[in-house]
């Protein structure tokens, strides 16, 4: 029986408390990488809205990380996700072409109400082919990573924003 298995049994055994460790550590991995949006939007002088986990914004089913000017003029927002395994990855994929549906509904194609962005990062997206492939379509390309978020705000619609 290899370690890795191992371990899995004796996380169940004990009531999964290293799985409780593993959610809390994934949250501050994630929150350097909305660092880094923030900062790449605050070079620019975009104003944005970042939204706190479970918030509740009006035209949204699902809350996206950020919303770019605001939640009351929705032009552009980002979603973004450091994982390690590809069931996560898979989850914020389909929450990505949710988002993409909303921002078409009610508009032709070419039209959205929004722009969708895919910020990632980590192994667990690099698993499934599929998957980058719907999220490539679901954004109409805007998917960075945490080496080209330097190209984050020039090949997006934020150039729009930019103030510096």
């Amino acid at each position: 029986m290899g370690a890795p298995y191992a371990m899995l049994l004796y996380e169940r055994f004990l009531g999964r408390p290293f799985a409780g460790h593993r959610d809390s550590v994934s949250e501050l991995v994630g929150d350097s990488l909305e660092s880094a949006i923030e900062d790449a939007l605050s070079r620019a002088g975009i104003s944005y809205r970042k939204t706190k986990r479970a918030e509740r914004i009006a035209g949204f089913d699902q809350t996206p990380d950020f919303i770019i000017p605001s939640e009351f003029n929705p032009q552009t927002i980002i979603e973004a996700k450091i994982t390690e395994d590809d069931g996560t990855a898979r989850d914020k994929v389909t929450r990505i072409q949710h988002l993409g549906e909303l921002s078409l509904a009610g508009r032709s194609k070419g039209n959205p109400k929004y722009e969708v962005i895919a910020c990632i990062g980590g192994r667990g997206f690099g698993v499934r082919r599929e998957d980058m492939k719907k999220m490539i379509l679901a954004t109409r390309g805007k998917v960075f990573t945490v080496k080209t978020l330097n190209r984050l705000v020039e090949y997006s619609r934020l150039k729009e924003f930019r103030t510096k």
